[in-house]
Parts: structure tokens; C-alpha cells; sequence
């Protein structure tokens, strides 16, 4: 079904043809302006709804004209039908010279409409729409509780949203225990939960009031603790889908339970990044995961981070991409001190330290700012602490519980 736009300052005839457009099924109206809007309003609502086909009033035609040209440049490809209750020769000839081919005139004839809409579905289908949507969408998945996925989440959240023209937004996916509301100390009472519950109807008015801003970085937790909440996973793809054109970079810290909606998250997302520690069960987890994301084809976009290293880890780097099959493209260091201290103040680790270095560098290579492979081989000489190779598992030894 396409996406449709309504601006029309006579709110009877605009509702009217919502009415049709509903029996009718070709068209879902996602957005309605009840008045002609100046540019800035306008790109704001392209933006959030990102309409196909704009129903237009040529009420006042000039003003009329003055929308349909910017909302062009908005949307290059935007199908645009002109609608009124009358109009003489002169005025449709001003309108077509605009480049709006479609006028709909009241009262709308459902077999008119429906011809109008069947050219309209034609030419889209030939030239789709232009709409401005990144695919920087990166998920976080830990390998069990506890290792570590949402401070790294939510700090390389916070390291892309200090770089240039990166506009970037955090989502708390974890329902049951998500962290990020407390680490960064939000006092926001909407959450994931009203976001779903609005995901078909999100817009530009609506979002600010779900989403809290820390420095250039919108946060949108996951609220209180709610075990027996189930979201469908189309609620987080409306949510997702509104996202992608509103941000540079979004990311989403999973609980690891590998949900329905989680699942439609990563089957959305550029990179999953598995957070893995150098122990025994978060190993093993990660590779019964890692055999299950691969049974849905999704391994492939699946991306080891080892957290936690020490000069005196027993598994190296190289051990657990041979375990996991999959690359290990960054270590981080445990920094507890550093983490504790951010947590207590509700800020991200320090930029300047060790770990915020890290964390920066972990950006640049989500961004790819460098080419993949020549970032993976400087992140992993400046950052890995390897230790010499030994057996993960060594005969004859039991692994400490």
C-alpha cells in the first residue's frame, strides 16, 4: 500500500476524501496538514512521514504552488495529486504547468480516484520516491547477561553523536532489564513502550516528547520493568522505518533473549556487534547464538566485540574468531574504575581516557570512515592485548564455574 499526505486547509473536504481513500485501499494516509505550510514545517513532515503521493488543495493556488515546488525538492519522485471543490481552465492550466499532472475534483468519483491512483502506483513503480533513510542501524547483542553491552552500546552511541553532521539516536530494546535509563540518569517518563504503541502514527511533533536528548545524542530507554510485555515486531520496523529518516546512525542495545522484535531489529540492522567476554560461558553462549543467527541468515552481518581484556586473559582474539567463526573487529579494555565513575555521575566514560579512546575509534569504524579491512588491522594492533596462545579448553582441567 502506498503512503499518502494530505495538506488541505478545508478540513471537510480533506476528510472526505480520507473516507474514500480508506475504501478504496490503495492509499494509506499517514499524515494530514490542515494548512498550507511555511518550508521548515514542510520538511519536517516529508521527513517524518515520508508520503509517496501528496494530496494538495489548490484553495490558494499560489500558496498551493509555493508547497508543491518544496515538496519536490524535499522528495524528488513525490507523486503529486492536486484536489479542490472547483476550478476553472486558467487555474488547471497553472497547475499542470507546475508539473502536478492529477486533479481531483469534489465530489470525488470513487472510479476517478481510483484511475488516478492506479497512474500514479505506475509511475512510482518506474521512478520510486527519493527518500533521504541511512542504513547506519547497528544492534548490540550480548552473549549472556552481564557482559558489558550496554555501556558499550551506549557509549559508541555517544562517541558517533560528537562527530560532525552525525545526528544519532540510542534505543533500549531490553524490556526486561534494560540499563540505559540508568546509566544515563533519564528522568523522561515516555519510553520504547509508548513508541510502540504510536509506532504507525509517529511524527515530528510527537517524537521529541518520547526521545531525551544527551548532548547531540537522542536516547529513547525502554522504561520500567515490564516481564510481560510482548511488542510486535512490526511496531519496532514503523519505529525503525520513521528513524532512518530522521537520524544518521541509530542503535539498539538487545537483551540477548533474541525476541521476535529483536530479531526483526538485526534482520533491519547494518552490523550486529556480539559482546563477548574472555570466559568459558559467555564463549559458548556466543557460539550457540552465533549457530542460530546463521540458521536465519544473519550471521553474516554478525561482528565479535571482546570485552573486558586483560594482559592476562587466557583466550586471545585470534582464539575466538577461530571458535566463533566470526571476525573479532575490536578489544576493550576493563576499565572498571572508569566505568564506575561514569555510572555514578549518569555521564558516558571519559572521552580522553583509554576506553573512551576506544570507543571513539569504534566509531570511526562503524562510520567507516576508513576502509573496513585497514580499520580492523589498526583497531586490533593498537588495542588487542593478546596473550600468548594457549588451549581454550585444556585436557584434563576443569574450567573455574
Amino acid at each position: 500500500m502506498l503512503k499518502g499526505a494530505i495538506i488541505c486547509p478545508d478540513e471537510d473536504l480533506s476528510e472526505k476524501l480520507e473516507e474514500l481513500l480508506a475504501g478504496i485501499g490503495v492509499v494509506a494516509v499517514v499524515r494530514t496538514i490542515p494548512r498550507y505550510p511555511n518550508t521548515s514545517e514542510l520538511t519536517r513532515a516529508l521527513r517524518a512521514s515520508g508520503p509517496q503521493v501528496l494530496f494538495l488543495s489548490i484553495e490558494s493556488l499560489n500558496k498551493a504552488l509555493e508547497v508543491a515546488a518544496a515538496a519536490e525538492e524535499q522528495l524528488p519522485g513525490l507523486q503529486i495529486i492536486a484536489i479542490g471543490r472547483t476550478a476553472d481552465p486558467a487555474t488547471l492550466l497553472e497547475v499542470m504547468r507546475s508539473g502536478v499532472r492529477e486533479f481531483l475534483s469534489y465530489p470525488f468519483q470513487r472510479q476517478a480516484v481510483y484511475e488516478a491512483l492506479a497512474r500514479i502506483k505506475e509511475v512510482l513503480e518506474r521512478k520510486p520516491v527519493l527518500i533521504d533513510s541511512t542504513d547506519l542501524v547497528f544492534t548490540f547483542l550480548p552473549s549472556k547477561p552481564g557482559v558489558g553491552t550496554t555501556t558499550i552500546a551506549t557509549n559508541t552511541a555517544v562517541a558517533v553523536s560528537r562527530l560532525p553532521e552525525q545526528r544519532s539516536l540510542l534505543i533500549d530494546c531490553d524490556m526486561n532489564s534494560g540499563m540505559v535509563r540508568f546509566l544515563l540518569q533519564l528522568e523522561n517518563n515516555y519510553s520504547l513502550t509508548d513508541a510502540a504503541e504510536r509506532a504507525a502514527h509517529l511524527d515530528e511533533n510527537i517524537w521529541p516528547q518520547l526521545v531525551t536528548t544527551v548532548g547531540h545524542l537522542d536516547v529513547l530507554h525502554s522504561g520500567k520493568l515490564n516481564p510481560g510485555l510482548r511488542m510486535e515486531p512490526s511496531r519496532i520496523q514503523n519505529i525503525l522505518e520513521f528513524a532512518r529518516r530522521s537520524y544518521k546512525a541509530i542503535f539498539l542495545d538487545l537483551s540477548g533473549n533474541l525476541e521476535k522484535y529483536s530479531l526483526e531489529a538485526m534482520q533491519e540492522s547494518k552490523r550486529i556487534f556480539m559482546v563477548v567476554t574472555p570466559e568459558v560461558p559467555s564463549l559458548h553462549l556466543a557460539r550457540e547464538k552465533i549457530g542460530y543467527l546463521r540458521s536465519i541468515d544473519l550471521a553474516d552481518r554478525v561482528a565479535i566485540l571482546l570485552n573486558r581484556c586483560q594482559k592476562r586473559s587466557i583466550v586471545s582474539a585470534a582464539q575466538v574468531e577461530e571458535l566463533l567463526g566470526q571476525p573479532v573487529v575490536m578489544t576493550l579494555a576493563n576499565d572498571y574504575q572508569g566505568v564506575h565513575k561514569a555510572m555514578t555521575a549518569g555521564k558516558s566514560v571519559e572521552a580522553n581516557s583509554d576506553l573512551g579512546r576506544q570507543f571513539a575509534q569504534l566509531a570511526q569504524f562503524m562510520l567507516e570512515k576508513k576502509p573496513a579491512h585497514e580499520q580492523k588491522k589498526r583497531l586490533m594492533e593498537y588495542f588487542s592485548i593478546l596473550p600468548s596462545p594457549v588451549s581454550l579448553f585444556t585436557p584434563g582441567k576443569k574450567s573455574a564455574g
